[in-house]
């Protein structure tokens, strides 16, 4: 945390701080001026908690806007008794004279103040905790190791998932959870109760649904999986303990069954060939983004663009609905009745038309098809050169590729290896956004999404050679 000696108003202050704080994605860009546009008083006592709306105006000429509560602490106040929450500190701050600012998510007698909002559904000057049923108080405790947005969970029972960077409308995640808790899908942790900013900018400050304490993370699971078959030299993948394909099976089962709901709860369409044309030139523009910032991706570009041509010329109808939009391992959580699919919130980096849009299924079928590459491979990016690994790595994406297809199947009742050109275009596509964010975040890990692409535009050459 950027260390801060002398008193400073409070917007000076979190232009400091920003740019070290873990939800803060715009860490490469430089900030020209931090405006407080919100600040809503939560509590006085025993320690005064503000709700901020912040703009963020860069030096690029771009701005943006994010959530931050804080609290302040007045009068002569001993940084000593921070050290636990160093990172959460902005400083020092003088707009109503002395105080020490610091998030207040990462102090745990703070966090009931937001509870508390659902409790008595508050609306404090425009910030309104609206709920579907009765909550409880309980205490909380910040979540650790979350990147985009920030959660806490109180007790056992709640956890209340807070975005950092605010986007004017109505999130896709509130939206699309509230539709599938309103028609009973039993695949989602339904929807609690939300906050919601009514003034400039309108917005959906957060969203409070059930905590499930055994859950286990779908990514976690995974890997797991893939380091007991790396321990297993002589064992293949489906003779290893922790084989995972089962899983993937079902995992499958219940993206399909998640899909059928949301093609119930909200718009449907079909797109022609004037839509596929589209596609193909909103893919070839990323494709072009990408290149600008990946060397790399340049020698790949013609393979890549031709497969985009191929979504161009199909003319037959697509069904289209609302997705998922960001799925991955990561994304599902293993409870005790199975399989839960979380945050619909979509890639936050994306424009929120672009999160809103009706999409084809086969979109996030192909991010499921990549998180298993990812959970294949990552473990190598550390180790190169490792051709014994590499080719277990491949046995175990392949496994559960397949797995997760034939569950799909089997619940949809259409295979989406059928659809080829569609799949292996949207597959491509989410391998190039990877490798713009390993590029910029991992560079180590640069090479797995890398793979991933010789593989798609290697195993479409050999078909057309066949």
């Amino acid at each position: 945390m950027t260390s801060v000696r002398r008193p400073l108003p409070l917007a000076e202050a979190l232009a400091a701080a920003l740019p070290s704080l873990r939800w803060f994605p715009a860490k490469g860009r430089e900030i020209a001026d931090v405006t407080i546009e919100t600040s809503v008083g939560l509590a006085e006592e025993p320690v005064e908690v503000r709700l901020l709306i912040v703009r963020v105006d860069f030096a690029d000429g771009g701005h943006e806007h994010y959530q931050v509560p804080v609290a302040l602490r007045r009068g002569e106040v001993d940084d000593e008794t921070l050290r636990v929450v160093e990172s959460g500190t902005f400083g020092k701050v003088d707009d109503d004279g002395p105080a020490l600012a610091h998030d207040a998510l990462v102090d745990p007698e703070l966090t009931s103040v937001l509870l508390d909002g659902f409790v008595r559904g508050r609306t404090v000057d425009g910030v309104s905790f609206v709920t579907r049923e009765p909550v409880e108080p309980l205490d909380g405790r910040l979540l650790a190791g979350e990147q985009s947005n920030s959660s806490v969970v109180y007790g056992d029972r709640y956890i209340l998932k807070l975005y950092r960077r605010l986007q004017t409308g109505l999130n896709p995640d509130l939206e699309v959870t509230r539709a599938l808790t309103e028609v009973g899908s039993p695949h989602i942790a339904p929807i609690l109760g939300w906050v919601e900013h009514t003034g400039e900018p309108a917005a959906t400050l957060g969203i409070l649904q059930p905590f499930f304490r055994s859950g286990t993370d779908g990514w976690v699971s995974a890997v797991t999986s893939v380091r007991d078959l790396y321990a297993e030299a002589d064992l293949h993948a489906d003779e290893v303990g922790g084989d995972f394909a089962a899983e993937s099976c079902r995992i499958g089962q219940v993206v399909a069954s998640v899909h059928a709901d949301l093609a119930r709860a909200l718009p449907t369409d079909t797109y022609g060939s004037d839509r596929h044309r589209r596609l193909a030139e909103q893919l070839r523009e990323r494709l072009a983004a990408g290149v600008a910032v990946v060397p790399e991706l340049a020698e790949r570009q013609a393979a890549i663009a031709s497969a985009y041509d191929e979504v161009a010329s199909l003319d037959a109808d697509v069904p289209v609905q609302r997705v998922h939009g960001d799925l991955h391992l990561g994304q599902l959580l293993r409870v005790d009745t199975g399989w839960l699919v979380l945050d619909f919130e979509g890639e936050p980096a994306r424009p929120l038309a672009d999160r809103t849009a009706l999409m084809s299924p086969l979109r996030d079928v192909a991010g499921m098809l990549r998180s298993f590459d990812y959970a294949a491979r990552h473990l190598l990016a550390e180790q190169p050169g490792r051709r014994d690994l590499d080719r277990r790595a491949t046995e175990w994406a392949e496994r559960n590729r397949e797995a997760f297809c034939d569950g799909y199947t089997e619940a949809a009742g259409n295979d989406p290896r059928k659809d080829a050109v569609l799949l292996r275009a949207f597959e491509l596509d989410k391998a190039v956004y990877e490798t713009v964010y390993e590029a910029r975040n991992r560079p180590t890990w640069l090479p797995i999404p890398l793979s991933g692409i010789d593989r798609i535009i290697g195993a479409a050459g050999a078909g057309e050679e066949a």
